[in-house]
């Protein structure tokens, strides 16, 4: 009986251990995605998105924050919220993001009807 109840500990500590294991193996799905997009300079669109789909940054005028979902190297950006103000000489194209994939260090944007609207480049 000794022995057996001891196995079972083994056991389970093994299967513990391989679960937990797994969970933190490899690339973590979205990790291409994951990080800054785009330019901090005046009047020009920037992007950060976390590990969770969330997103923040600007269209180079107005602020923009949401939580989208992550697949490989693809995100499809939740309803995105933004404020409302009117700047002159900006291109509000991020505003209009429907999915974003990365390659390399650029991201290509598109909209809700699968045209590339905008590029970003990873700033780190």
């Amino acid at each position: 009986m000794r022995r057996s109840a001891a196995g079972l500990r083994a056991a389970g500590v093994v299967l513990l251990a391989g679960a937990l294991l797994a969970g933190c193996a490899g690339t973590p799905s979205g990790a291409a995605l994951v990080g800054t997009w785009g330019s901090t300079a005046s009047k020009q669109p920037n992007l950060t998105i976390e590990n969770d789909g969330t997103f923040s940054g600007t269209d180079g005028c107005n602020r923009l924050s949401g939580k989208g979902s992550i697949d490989g190297d693809t995100i499809t950006f939740g309803p995105i919220a933004s404020t409302m103000m009117a700047c002159e000489g900006v291109d509000e194209w991020l505003g209009k993001a429907a999915t974003g994939t990365a390659k390399g260090s650029t991201m290509t944007v598109y909209d809700d009807s699968g045209s590339t609207i905008g590029t970003l480049e990873k700033s780190n």
